[in-house]
């Protein structure tokens, strides 16, 4: 399962609160929230963003609430992966059972800036910064969580399961 898309880099600490904001929180529509994503931090993102594009932070993204929304928002926005050098456990697990793959990779990180064109290889962790020719090994997904990453998120796979369309 290859990605590709530009990148969009956060500090430290982004959390749930401004990855979408709480008074936001009373809509359920992904793509009503996906509206909202990151405003609060960057209010041009959703101008910005496209399909496929990065998410790249540094350390514990995704901290505060364990609000289901801020993983959810940030996939309906189009973003395909999150790479940061830590997350929040909440977040990780969140962002797992929706189907938004998320990676840990200190090198790509501080090797990576806004702007940059990454491919990113779920099955192996391979990172590629096409910008600037480089590469970066984060730990690869395990085959079940691969799964999960290609229905689309736990919910999805195990609606497929149980009509018997295992992967």
């Amino acid at each position: 399962m290859t990605l590709r898309g530009h990148v969009h880099k956060y500090g430290a600490n982004v959390d749930t609160d401004a990855i979408i904001p709480a008074r936001y929180l009373n809509m359920t529509d992904p793509l009503e929230l996906a509206q909202h994503c990151m405003e609060d931090i960057d209010p041009d993102f959703v101008r910005r963003v496209r399909p496929g594009d990065v998410i790249v932070a540094t350390t514990n993204f995704g901290c505060g609430s364990s609000r289901e929304h801020a993983p959810l928002c940030i996939k309906a926005a189009g973003v395909s992966c999150v790479i940061a050098k830590s997350f929040a456990r909440i977040f990780y697990r969140n962002a797992i059972n929706i189907g938004l793959p998320i990676l840990e990779c200190d090198e790509a990180v501080d090797g990576t800036d806004a702007g940059d064109e990454l491919e990113v290889d779920l099955e192996s962790g391979g990172i590629r910064n096409l910008t600037k020719a480089t590469t970066f090994q984060a730990k690869p997904y395990p085959p079940f969580m691969l799964e999960l990453m290609r229905a689309g998120g736990l919910v999805q796979y195990t609606k497929e399961r149980l009509a018997g369309k295992a992967r």
